[in-house]
């Protein structure tokens, strides 16, 4: 589905992402983890075409989108929940969802999906008049995941779900990926809760200084000692 082919990506002359080669398929659950500064928010920011890259192409169900307007990436099929979610904290949680929906097949479909969303997160139904910046850490990414899913996405990609939240509402968070992965829809995680992330994910690729150093299966990358001390912080 997503074929990553020799990416380079900077800010101004500072190169953060390093010609990077990456396929996710169909359905595919891919983590990709790392340390702090591996470039693993600005890799999804650039799939997300909120960045572009210096070199390399991003090829998107057969099709090169790398040149791409930013608001024609969700078009192809791709949804960003953004690392701090990023909520219109003054709108209500229905009006933060209706946003993600505003293309026009997104918006036909947009009760069906409203449904969908409440199904997986039945704690919204109740706050949808709410201000979003009334609900709790837990909540808000709730809305931020759902907002997304209003797009009607083929490729989702997830930054940091769990930052800043309890550990309850972390594994609550991952049954809802794992949903969604189950529904069809590929993901992206980047995630620094590793063992978690590994444990939900068909595969993972581990960053480091904006070159992938390691991928595979997750089972496999944990069985590597010097995978996991050096970069899965295990």
């Amino acid at each position: 589905m997503l074929d990553l082919q020799q990416l380079t990506i900077a800010y101004g002359q500072a190169r953060a992402v390093w010609d990077i080669s990456l396929k996710v398929g169909a359905g595919e659950l891919l983590c990709v983890v790392g340390p702090n500064g591996a470039g693993k928010t600005t890799l999804v920011n650039t799939v997300a075409g909120i960045l572009k890259p210096m070199a390399g192409r991003i090829v998107m169900e057969g099709k090169d989108i790398t040149s791409l307007a930013p608001h024609k990436f969700c078009e192809a099929g791709i949804a960003l929940v953004p690392e701090g979610r990023r909520l219109f904290t003054g709108m209500t949680v229905a009006e933060n969802l209706d946003i993600g929906s505003y293309l026009p097949a997104a918006k036909a479909r947009r009760r069906e999906t409203l449904d969908e969303v409440l199904a997986l997160f039945p704690a919204l139904k109740a706050k949808l008049p709410s201000p979003a910046g009334e609900l709790s850490g837990g909540q808000q990414q709730m809305v931020a995941i759902g907002r997304a899913l209003m797009a009607r996405p083929r490729l989702l990609l997830l930054d940091e779900p769990s930052l800043g939240l309890s550990p309850l509402v972390v594994a609550d968070m991952f049954n809802a990926i794992k949903k969604i992965s189950a529904s069809g829809i590929t993901i992206v995680l980047v995630e620094q809760n590793v063992s978690m992330a590994m444990r939900i994910s068909h595969r993972a690729c581990v960053l480091e200084l904006g070159r992938i150093v390691a991928e595979g299966a997750p089972d496999e990358l944990m069985k590597q000692p010097e995978i996991r001390k050096a970069y899965l912080g295990t």
